[in-house]
């Protein structure tokens, strides 16, 4: 029964995208967040938010000394005059080796702390928490599970599903190699993800030089929403498409996950790589992507 009506709100969520459709275009539209390779969004996580204004923590795929790994994204209201992104990079602790290459950041739940796990290509996990949306201390380095040779992750997710911390990690896949969704519990007391399954992931569009997973987020009841793109290189061009993908659910302790069998995108864009997503609840809410537009920089589309 559960089940059913999980599905029964995805049936609405998808309506409505398409009845409003054409209401989001009209009040949405990119904005700039910066110029050059190294300002490109690998993945966001909501801060905070007011009537005024939201704050994003985001990620870059940076590898050299010098280069930011995280910043501050804040996006003003639909509702003020100025529409500018600001833009504040954070400092990386130094008793912390520099990640290569954050392609994915969530905010942690089932937790009192502003905290949050971002996510490598590789794997590597880094669980830290975020202090007056400034500061940033390590509390824990650790490695995903059971990683497989050639995995390349582009998506981390962390919800709290019927009282349990359920984490979802995806492998991105190109082309004829299809992404993989994996998905486990996690303890914030051991820091151990305990892996309960995986599935093969590819979407419909785009079809060319695609990258079946460029991002993941969940929602509470269980909803996985994943972003698709295209990488033609630096200069472009590219594309992207978001999708719900299935939904997980809790049953004695065990997390499932059903897949969507008919994937229908909710947004399409040409000309942009999403490589960031993230839900935000409540009556200001909505959904926000960003980009990594490699020589082109990075930019912002919210629905809010």
């Amino acid at each position: 029964m559960r089940q059913y009506y999980q599905l029964l709100l995805i049936v609405v969520f998808l309506v409505s995208c398409t009845v409003n459709s054409q209401s989001v275009v009209a009040t949405s539209s990119w904005r700039p967040v910066g110029s050059g390779i190294t300002f490109g969004i690998s993945g966001m996580a909501l801060v905070n938010q007011d009537n005024n204004q939201s704050n994003f923590l985001i990620v870059h795929d940076n590898k050299k000394t010098g280069e930011n790994r995280l910043a501050i994204v804040g996006v003003a209201a639909s509702n003020q005059n100025n529409q500018s992104i600001e833009y504040l990079p954070l400092v990386w602790p130094n008793n912390v080796d520099l990640p290569i290459d954050l392609e994915a950041i969530t905010r942690v739940t089932g937790t009192d702390k502003v905290a949050f796990m971002a996510a490598s290509s590789q794997g590597r996990i880094y669980y830290f928490t975020l202090e007056n949306n400034q500061t940033i201390s390590i509390l824990k380095v650790l490695d995903l599970p059971e990683i497989s040779q050639g995995s390349n992750f582009e998506g981390v997710a962390i919800q709290e599903i019927d009282g349990k911390l359920v984490i979802v990690w995806g492998h991105r896949g190109q082309d004829s190699d299809p992404g993989v969704i994996y998905w486990g519990t996690l303890d914030l007391n051991s820091y151990q993800i305990s892996p309960q399954g995986s599935a093969k992931f590819t979407v419909p569009w785009p079809r060319e030089k695609v990258r079946h997973i460029s991002d993941i987020k969940i929602d509470s009841a269980g909803t996985l929403y994943v972003t698709a793109a295209t990488d033609n290189g630096d200069d472009g061009p590219f594309s992207s498409a978001v999708y719900v993908a299935g939904v997980f659910t809790v049953n004695q302790s065990k997390v499932q996950f059903r897949v969507n069998s008919e994937l229908a995108a909710l947004y399409r864009f040409d000309g942009y790589k999403i490589e960031g997503l993230e839900l935000i609840p409540g009556e200001n809410g909505g959904v926000i992507f960003g980009t990594d537009d490699e020589n082109m920089g990075s930019s912002i589309y919210t629905s809010f």
